[in-house]
C-alpha cells in the first residue's frame, strides 16, 4: 500500500505537469529516442554504495531537462526507468507485479523540472547557474521526501537514519550533474555531441559496473570460504574441548557487540569476529591434561599454555589471506594493556584494537562461566573486576564499552 501510494501520487503529479505546465520546446523523435536509450543504459549500470546502490542516470536526466519539453521529463524518466527493468521482470529477478512500484522511484525528476519551469529557465544559459543549483537541491529534496514517506510507512525508518543511507548517493549525483550540464550544452550547440559524449561514457560506466560487481561477487565467495574455514576450525576446537568451543562462541557475540559500540569499521569487525572465534584454536596443540586440570597450573604447565597463541597464529598463517591477518590478532589476544601479558609483552596501542577487544571479552566470559576449578562469578562482580583491571590488563576504552554492552543486554 505504501509503494502504491508513492507511485500513484507520482503519476498524478507527472501527468498533471505534462498536461498543465507550459513548455518552450516540442518533442523531437530522434532526440527522445537517444535520451531514452541512454537512460536505459545508465539505469543498468548499478554501483553498490553504502547500504544500497546507485545508478549514473544523472548524466542523462540533466540533458533531458534542456532537450525535451521540461514538464514531460518526469514521465519520460519513469518510462525509461521501467524500460530499463524489463530484463529483470522477464528473467524473474523481480516480480512483474512490482512494476508499478517503479514509478515511486522517479520522484527525483519532479523537483528540478518544477524549478526550471517556475524560474523560466527551461532554455539553457550559463547565467542561470543559481537556478540549476536550486534545481539539483530540489531533486534531492523530492527524492528524499518520497523515500522518507515510503520507508516510514513500511519500516518505521526515521529521517535521520535515511539521511545517512542516501548521502553517498546524492554526493555521486552531485558530482555527475555538472557533466550532464556540459553534455546538455554541447548537445544544444553541436547537436550530435550528445551521442558522442554521453553514450560512450554511459557504456564505460556500464562495463565498469559489471566488472566491479564481478569483483564484489568474487570477494564475497572468498570471504565465505574464509568464514567457512574459521567455522570449521571452531568446530574442531569444540570437538577437542567442549568448554573451549562454547566459550569461544560466547566471546564472539560479546566482542561483536563491543566492536559496534566502539564504531569499528567492517574490516576490523570481521577480524574481531574471526579472532574471537579462533583465539583459542592453538589449544588444540596443548595436552588435554593441562587444559582440563582441575586446579591451578604449575610453572612448567604455564609455559606450555603460553604457547597456544603462537600455535594459533602458526595454524592461521598456513591458511593465509584474511586468516593470516587474524593470526596476528590471535597471537596478541593475551597481551595486557600495561605490557604484562604474553607472548610478546606488547603495551597500549601497540596491541591491535581487535586483540584488546577479544582479550577483555574473553576474560569477562571466562569469569561469568563455570570452569573445572571454580563456579561462575555474578555479572556485576565480573564487571567490577574488569573495571578494576582497566589500564593494567585491559584497554580502559574497551572496558567501558564492555560495561555498557553488558548492562544493556
Amino acid at each position: 500500500m505504501a509503494e502504491a501510494l508513492v507511485a500513484s501520487s507520482f503519476l498524478i503529479v507527472a501527468l498533471g505537469m505534462a498536461v498543465l505546465l507550459p513548455s518552450t520546446r516540442s518533442l523531437h523523435g530522434p532526440t527522445l529516442a537517444i535520451l531514452i536509450g541512454t537512460y536505459v543504459m545508465t539505469s543498468r549500470a548499478k554501483f553498490d554504495i553504502a547500504d544500497g546502490y546507485t545508478v549514473p542516470t544523472e548524466l542523462v536526466l540533466v540533458p533531458m531537462l534542456f532537450l525535451l519539453p521540461t514538464p514531460v521529463v518526469p514521465l519520460v524518466v519513469s518510462f525509461s526507468y521501467l524500460l530499463g527493468r524489463l530484463f529483470d521482470y522477464a528473467s524473474g529477478r523481480t516480480n512483474i507485479h512490482r512494476a508499478f512500484h517503479a514509478f515511486g522511484d522517479c520522484w527525483h525528476a519532479v523537483g528540478p523540472a518544477l524549478v526550471l519551469v517556475a524560474a523560466g529557465a527551461q532554455a539553457f544559459s550559463w547565467d542561470s547557474w543559481p537556478v540549476y543549483l536550486l534545481a539539483l537541491l530540489a531533486q534531492f529534496a523530492f527524492d528524499f521526501a518520497a523515500a522518507a514517506v515510503r520507508e516510514r510507512l513500511i519500516d518505521g525508518t526515521s529521517a535521520r537514519t535515511l539521511v545517512k543511507l542516501v548521502a553517498p548517493v546524492y554526493a555521486l549525483d552531485g558530482a555527475l550533474a555538472p557533466i550532464g550540464l556540459l553534455a546538455a550544452f554541447a548537445a544544444i550547440e553541436l547537436g550530435a555531441a550528445l551521442s558522442l559524449l554521453v553514450i560512450p561514457l554511459a557504456a564505460v560506466l556500464a562495463v565498469l559496473s559489471r566488472e566491479r560487481q564481478a569483483r564484489i561477487d568474487q570477494a564475497l565467495e572468498l570471504s565465505s570460504a574464509y568464514q567457512g574455514t574459521a567455522m570449521l576450525l571452531g568446530d574442531v576446537v569444540e570437538a577437542d574441548d567442549a568448554y573451549t568451543g562454547s566459550h569461544s562462541r560466547g566471546v564472539v557475540e560479546l566482542s561483536l557487540a563491543v566492536s559496534d559500540h566502539l564504531g569499528l569499521d567492517s574490516g576490523q569487525r570481521r577480524n574481531v569476529e574471526f579472532a574471537a572465534l579462533l583465539h583459542d584454536v592453538g589449544k588444540i596443540a596443548v595436552p588435554k591434561e593441562i587444559i582440563n586440570k582441575p586446579g591451578p597450573l604449575d610453572a612448567e604447565e604455564w609455559k606450555v599454555m603460553y604457547r597456544h597463541t603462537i600455535e594459533g597464529e602458526t595454524m592461521l598463517n598456513r591458511v593465509g589471506g584474511v586468516l593470516a591477518d587474524v593470526g596476528r590478532i590471535v597471537r596478541s589476544s593475551h597481551e595486557h594493556y600495561d605490557g604484562s601479558g604474553y607472548p610478546d609483552g606488547l603495551t597500549g596501542e601497540d596491541i591491535p584494537i581487535e586483540a584488546r577487544i577479544v582479550t577483555c571479552c574473553d576474560a569477562f566470559s571466562a569469569m561469568t562461566t563455570t570452569r573445572s576449578y571454580r563456579e561462575a562469578m555474578p555479572v556485576e562482580t565480573a564487571l567490577a573486576e574488569v573495571h578494576a583491571c582497566a589500564g593494567t590488563q585491559f584497554d580502559p576504552r574497551v572496558a567501558d564499552a564492555l560495561r555498557s554492552v553488558a548492562k544493556s543486554s
